[in-house]
């Protein structure tokens, strides 16, 4: 049986309640398979509690203005099925959407049951309306990068030296391998990828028909550099372009002569479409109107603390978070189990953390309740989706 067949219950280890099961595949688990998740029917057994709050999907899908939702948190609290799952639920009510990793260790395919690494767009199949879907690949991306340095020699980067009167660097740049200098990428080389795909998607007609974009982040780290990352470059670009200018006014007359005059204006045209550019996503980020980031966390007191450091950063990048999605909520327990009703009394512990921490008291809380099989698949994924995005 193929792992995105429908799942077995092969035993139910006494006391562990109904939660509790043991999901059988004849399939090995040693490489992805993405085989058509809609040839046998999608089954859940049990589902342990209902949402208790609602997250007021009929304004997210009804608002015209508010076309982004960024998704984020600490890793493997589900994150990626959220997003998947707010994804296929626009999708079945009548908007085209895109929902793109920004995670460099993507789940998006194992979510979606479909190969989504080629970098590409790719149509899901399955729901009512236009739904594609993207990885960004990060070492794609790199290896383009280095075919277009090992191509032109680092052309533009000498052209931009030389704008700024510095010859002599530029001369041994050619002596330089700047291919080599990808095979280590410094921090924060995934993230600004990830934005200079972004900045592609605000710029393109092709993503133009869509009305609804999900952005699956990658955890916390990665999420606040990467939301930070356009302050961050306007920063710098605004200080070469100072320094720059200054250049110019000392050795314009000498440019002139030397015919470099059009070179230099060429390179400082590239630098101030990359600085709009990259203000234009950093003032996406922090639109309210436009844009949401929902918080994905699960009741364990590590990760609702990590929770509460996020928002606290969203809110100093000036990022609008509204809901906290509280994911794998256990029911009362039913029966005699001892593990079930101790771990219910945590969870019951930590919501009520929740309820009285500074940073999360005001945001509207969701609790996503247990099921007993893996998200997997468009019809899973339309399950959970109902359940939460309500």
């Amino acid at each position: 049986m193929a792992v995105t067949a429908l799942f077995r219950h092969i035993s139910k280890p006494q006391n562990y309640g109904p939660f509790c099961r043991i999901i059988g595949s004849a399939t090995s688990l040693s490489a992805p398979i993405y085989e058509n998740p809609f040839k046998t029917p999608f089954q859940v057994r049990s589902v342990t509690t209902p949402a208790e709050a609602v997250t007021g999907f009929d304004e997210m899908v009804t608002g015209s203005k508010r076309k982004y939702y960024m998704l984020g948190g600490k890793g493997g609290v589900g994150k990626t099925s959220c997003a998947a799952s707010l994804a296929v639920k626009f999708a079945n009510h009548g908007h085209p959407t895109m929902v793109v990793s920004t995670d460099p260790a993507h789940s998006l395919s194992d979510s979606f049951a479909q190969d989504l690494s080629g970098g590409m767009l790719v149509p899901v199949e399955g729901v009512d309306s236009q739904l594609f879907a993207l990885e960004i690949n990060p070492e794609t991306a790199r290896e383009e990068l280095r075919t277009a340095i090992q191509t032109d020699g680092g052309t533009d980067v000498k052209d931009f030296i030389n704008s700024m009167s510095l010859g002599m660097l530029a001369d041994e740049l050619g002596e330089l391998e700047l291919g080599k200098l990808l095979d280590t990428p410094p921090p924060g080389m995934d993230e600004a990828i990830a934005i200079s795909k972004v900045m592609q998607i605000l710029d393109s007609q092709e993503y133009s028909r869509f009305t609804r974009i999900v952005l699956d982040t990658a955890p916390t780290g990665h999420t606040l550099r990467l939301l930070s990352l356009p302050d961050f470059m306007d920063a710098s670009l605004g200080k070469v372009m100072k320094l720059k200018k200054k250049l110019d006014s000392a050795t314009s007359a000498i440019k002139s002569l030397l015919g470099k005059e059009e070179k230099r204006q060429n390179v400082s045209d590239k630098l101030e479409k990359l600085r709009e550019r990259m203000a234009k996503v950093r003032d996406l980020f922090r639109d309210s109107d436009t844009t949401e980031f929902v918080i994905v966390t699960i009741p364990t007191v590590m990760a609702v603390s990590e929770s509460a450091r996020l928002h606290a950063s969203l809110m100093k990048e000036r990022v609008p978070v509204r809901t906290l999605i509280v994911n794998q909520i256990l029911p009362p327990s039913a029966t005699d189990c001892k593990f079930c009703e101790i771990r219910r009394k945590d969870q019951m512990r930590v919501l009520e953390m929740i309820r009285n921490d500074p940073e999360l008291v005001n945001l509207r809380l969701v609790n996503a309740p247990l099921v007993d099989v893996e998200i997997r698949g468009v019809p899973a994924l339309k399950f959970m989706g109902d359940m939460v995005w309500r």
